[in-house]
């Protein structure tokens, strides 16, 4: 199914890695222009110079709410508005017990993976409103309705950006913003490079379709979810799990 965001503005966090950078990919393949915020800004620069002036770099932090503020400013002023975000930024974290959870990976967990997608949207909403509309997805996770053990800070994180993720729709979607999450199971990127063959494997035991998923899988759905193939779909979270949450 090919899509059209001929004219369309949007912006991705994350976007120099795995999913973003898939993201990135297709929305730019689809026609639109792409601000590709990353922490890393040289990966980001990278990113923009292979896919040529339609996609354009920002060095940001998601976790800083000021840094958060001027990339949706930088977008609107550099192409003229903002009508499609895809807030995919997000860390791992700590893998310990609940009780043993140190304060502050805690902090940096949340800050970047629940705070930062709330300071994106919180900036993101009104600009995509002052052109007539949109659509927004975050990125969640399986355990965005799943547990994990030593997980305790990401799982809180997606199981509350799900949660705000409708409260938003809710908010917004008679004004012609749809705000929708996906959740993806793991996928086959470079933050399970390093990983042995027997941890790996673990994880692909845990998928009925036998594999971990990829990075264009994922942004596949979010693209669609983004174009006005899916008009009618607002306040949902969409997995791409391989089955993972069937079990």
């Amino acid at each position: 199914m090919s899509l059209d965001l001929s004219g369309k503005i949007a912006v991705v966090t994350g976007a120099a890695s795995g999913i973003g950078e898939a993201v990135v990919r297709q929305l730019a393949q689809a026609g639109a222009q792409v601000l590709a915020a990353d922490i890393d800004g040289n990966a980001a620069a990278a990113l923009a110079t292979a896919l040529g002036p339609q996609v354009l770099p920002f060095a940001m932090d998601v976790s800083d709410p000021d840094a958060v503020r001027h990339m949706v400013r930088h977008c609107v002023e550099r192409f003229g508005g903002l009508h499609l975000a895809v807030n995919n930024a997000g860390i791992g974290g700590a893998s310990l017990e609940t009780a043993d959870y140190p304060l502050d990976e805690w902090h940096r967990v949340l800050g970047v993976n629940l705070h930062g997608v709330f300071y994106s949207m919180k900036y993101e909403i009104p600009a995509i409103l002052a052109t007539g509309g949109g659509a927004i997805v975050n990125m969640a996770s399986i355990l965005g309705s799943n547990g994990w053990a030593g997980s305790a800070a990401y799982v809180a994180a997606k199981h509350a950006l799900v949660g705000m993720t409708k409260s938003a729709a809710l908010e917004y979607s008679a004004r012609g913003l749809r705000i929708n999450a996906v959740g993806p199971g793991f996928i086959d990127t470079p933050m399970l490079d390093g990983m042995d063959r027997q941890a790996y494997a673990g994880l692909v035991a845990l998928h009925p379709a036998g594999r971990l998923g990829t990075a264009d899988e994922v942004a596949a759905l979010t693209c669609f979810l983004l174009s006005e193939k899916a008009s009618f779909i607002t306040g949902s979270y969409h997995l791409v799990d391989g089955g993972f949450s069937a079990r």
